[in-house]
């Protein structure tokens, strides 16, 4: 197939995609989660969601075919498309040829540095993301010192409604995306709307990132520290589970929970982010103001 047909193909039609891929002795690859929007609807809201502007500049990664990235283009200044399957790549090349202001990076999402590719330039993230690197995602841009605006994502539709959870129900991957954003569904995105169908229902998910996280760069991997301890044993009251996951005798965290002013017995799940940062405040002040806190 010829480059400047492949610059026409709908990439939203399964016949067309099912051709292009075969006409380049491909398939859709499980190991790098490959499932291929092709409801053109979807595509529409998830561009929508993201509120681009002609100055704008947008960062994608898992780019695949093109898909996302050619309606991204058409509305950004600037797109930034990241792909790591070499051979995905060469066809993401042909099927976004007319865009010159398209730049394609061969790299795994994780060890792309958004700060070496936009400086200190705000940026959008729009993608559509693998199952399986959800979560380590999340966490890779959100605390990077030039995190996106917005991140307008397609996730699976459990993680999307663990991520938007309130206290009570909360998890620590909901707490790693609230601490740095405010969350909310966009919409339902049924199984069907992708090549091949994955078996279960996807989410689009925008995240509101906040001008600026709640601690510093240094504080936030402390605080962290102890919100995993907290969730290490999440069918434990917390006392219990601060106790084992921090290695401090029992009666020193529910001396400390009670000077936060927290209730010994809750479980992890019912602290707010508020309530966290309270507890992590006064730990930190005792385990640092007394390095010889016994353990």
């Amino acid at each position: 197939m010829q480059p400047a047909i492949i610059d026409m193909v709908d990439l939203t039609n399964v016949r067309a995609l099912k051709n292009l891929l075969t006409a380049h002795g491909m398939r859709p690859n499980k190991a790098f989660g490959q499932n291929f929007l092709i409801d053109r609807n979807i595509l529409k809201k998830i561009v929508q969601a993201a509120e681009i502007m002609p100055e704008d500049e947008v960062l994608e990664v898992g780019a695949g075919t093109g898909v996302l990235t050619r309606e991204l283009a058409q509305q950004a200044r600037r797109v930034v498309a990241v792909e790591i399957e070499r051979d995905m790549l060469t066809l993401l090349a042909q099927t976004t040829r007319s865009y010159p202001h398209v730049e394609l990076i061969a790299r795994n999402l994780l060890f792309l540095n958004p700060s070496e590719v936009f400086g200190q330039t705000p940026y959008k993230l729009v993608a559509n993301l693998p199952y399986y690197i959800t979560a380590p995602t999340f966490r890779h841009f959100l605390e990077n010192p030039n995190p996106p605006r917005i991140l307008v994502v397609m996730v699976q539709w459990e993680v999307a409604q663990r991520i938007i959870a309130e206290p009570g129900d909360l998890s620590l991957l909901a707490i790693s995306v609230q601490f740095y954003g405010r969350p909310h569904i966009i919409a339902r995105v049924p199984a069907q709307s992708f090549y091949p169908a994955p078996k279960v229902d996807s989410a689009i998910l925008r995240i509101d990132v906040h001008e600026q996280a709640p601690l510093s760069h240094d504080e936030r991997d402390r605080f962290f520290k102890v919100v995993q301890a907290g969730f290490s044993e999440k069918r434990k009251q917390l006392h219990n589970s601060l106790t084992h996951g921090l290695h401090y005798k029992n009666e020193l965290i529910r001396g400390w929970m009670s000077e936060a002013s927290i209730d010994s017995s809750r479980r992890a799940e019912t602290l707010s982010i508020e309530e966290w940062i309270r507890l992590w405040r006064t730990i930190d002040q005792a385990t640092r103001t007394d390095p010889q806190t016994p353990q």
